[in-house]
């Protein structure tokens, strides 16, 4: 994916273009950072938690449309994020707003994006936009406050890589392994960062867990040397069958048959290593407002997802060990699986819910109980 952006000027009124790889060109204002991003184009039906989804690793290398009309309008707070920075390549918005009422909020998301060297471009019918996604399917685009030549910008957006086979994950995981939570705490997870969320991470330590934080291309054997009594496996960007090296760690750490949880990419990863396949989703799900059955209850759950590729249900038919937990009760797409010859489970929502609701969050106290019970 590319990004190059100017230094800091007033966007304000300065035109901008949008340019969708199938060729609709949609004309706006620029917002944030003067410049021009290209990505994978997606969006977001949230109406609020706009800072946590542009700090949300697994958006990193797309470009994301806010669906609701205003985003902005309660400013930017340093404690709304999961991650260290801003990781979409750019926004679209109807109404960026740069007036904001929240009385703590320390900037506008104008400031903020531009400190953030985020492209932005408003005054999109993003009604309209949403639903030539919808119907069309995920593609790459490219917006551009400095250059509306449409020609010129079609021919860069040539060079973007498709979303499909990318691996991102490597680009976003910490650098180094890290330990959080309490120092006496009784239960040791392991996480394997491919992109997690600060929220995730705070979800299993406000459980009385300590966690080491471990690097994507961290090998099995260094994971174990640390004595966990769980494995994590985090969310994440990018395709998951481009991830060979995830799959056979995992793989590895299964048969240790310590209790094992992922969320996200995480979900599809426990799938591949288990030997069903995952496949690109049409236009994915993002969003705070997703429902969703646990078959095992019986309850509906309103969750909070993001996600562009999801596990093939065909292969899940052919899977002996593999049970589906949970599905989508919008298009009966799988949310959930679990591993019948060991304790190991996975959804592909989001549970930690920031931003969103807390219907999906006794998933952390079951895998804290399992790894309780599994040491008794």
């Amino acid at each position: 994916m590319s990004s190059i952006t100017n230094p800091s000027t007033s966007s304000s009124q300065r035109s901008a273009v949008l340019v969708l790889e199938d060729g609709n060109v949609f004309y706006g204002k620029a917002f944030g950072k003067l410049g021009t991003a290209s990505g994978e184009i997606c969006f977001n039906t949230g109406m609020t938690g706009y800072q946590e989804v542009f700090t949300d690793p697994s958006y990193t290398g797309q470009v994301i449309i806010m669906n609701n009309v205003h985003v902005g309008n309660y400013g930017t707070f340093p404690k709304d994020v999961e991650s260290g920075s801003v990781k979409i390549k750019a926004l679209i918005g109807r109404n960026l707003e740069e007036r904001y009422s929240r009385y703590w909020a320390d900037s506008s998301l104008q400031e903020y994006l531009e400190r953030q060297n985020v492209v932005a471009i408003e005054d999109i019918d993003t009604r309209a936009l949403v639903t030539h996604v919808r119907t069309k399917g995920a593609m790459n685009c490219i917006i551009s406050s400095e250059v509306l030549d449409v020609e010129l910008l079609a021919a860069q957006l040539k060079k973007v890589p498709s979303m499909a086979g990318l691996e991102l994950a490597s680009s976003v995981t910490t650098a180094t392994a890290y330990e959080s939570g309490s120092t006496d705490a009784t239960v040791r997870i392991a996480v394997l960062d491919f992109g997690v969320k600060q929220h995730i991470l705070q979800c299993m330590i406000d459980r009385g867990a300590k966690l080491k934080v471990f690097p994507a291309k961290t090998s099995a054997d260094e994971i174990r040397a640390w004595q966990p009594d769980g494995y994590f496996i985090s969310n994440g960007p990018g395709d998951p069958a481009s991830m060979d090296y995830a799959v056979q760690t995992i793989q590895s750490l299964l048969k240790d048959g310590k209790p094992t949880f992922g969320i996200c990419l995480g979900h599809q990863l426990l799938a591949l290593a288990n030997g069903l396949s995952t496949f690109k989703m049409h236009h994915g799900h993002r969003g705070l407002n997703h429902p969703v059955k646990n078959l095992l209850t019986g309850y509906c759950e309103i969750t909070t997802q993001n996600h562009g590729f999801g596990v093939d249900p065909e292969s899940v038919k052919q899977a002996k060990n593999v049970e589906i937990t949970h599905v989508n009760l919008n298009d009966g797409s799988i949310e959930g699986i679990r591993l019948k010859d060991r304790p190991a489970f996975s959804v592909q929502y989001h549970p930690e819910s920031t931003p969103g609701p807390h219907d999906s969050r006794y998933l952390f106290d079951q895998f804290i109980q399992m790894i309780q019970s599994n040491k008794a």
